[in-house]
């Protein structure tokens, strides 16, 4: 009788163990990482998303190469806080996508605002002064 259900349609066997398989044979797509555009339009407009954040921590790079470093990390702190507002606003963001919503939410957000943070701190001449931070370095570098 089980070989007769088993012929008549049966899709895939049931698995005995509940542990792991020894080999993965694919991997679950991330929440929203389906492409930004439908399969109609060319690979770049379907991960615009990914291209955009990618874009911009190019040219923060280029800025920095160009001498202009507090700008240029500003650039690509705010380039990965433009992508944690992509990955939350839109439902599909294609590659940019990695992990669950919320993780990269905070990964792109956090990553972003540290870097902003820290290039408005940068020596010379400073843009924001923190005193805490003076407190942490003169207790741990003494």
């Amino acid at each position: 009788m089980a070989a007769e259900a088993h012929s008549e349609g049966a899709s895939e066997p049931q698995r005995t163990s509940r542990r792991f398989p020894q080999l993965t044979r694919d991997t679950a797509r991330p929440e929203g990482g389906g492409r930004a555009a439908s399969g109609d339009y060319p690979a770049p407009a379907r991960q615009w998303p990914l291209l955009t954040v990618l874009g911009g921590v190019g040219l923060g790079l280029l800025l920095v190469s160009l001498d202009a470093f507090r700008i240029g990390s500003i650039v690509i702190g705010l380039s990965l806080l433009g992508g944690a507002v992509l990955r939350w606003a839109l439902p599909s963001v294609g590659m940019l996508a990695v992990r669950s919503r919320f993780t990269d939410l905070i990964t792109y957000g956090g990553l972003g605002f540290v870097i902003v943070i820290l290039a408005m701190m940068v020596q010379p001449k400073p843009w924001i002064h923190i005193p805490f931070l003076d407190d942490i370095v003169h207790f741990t570098v003494r």
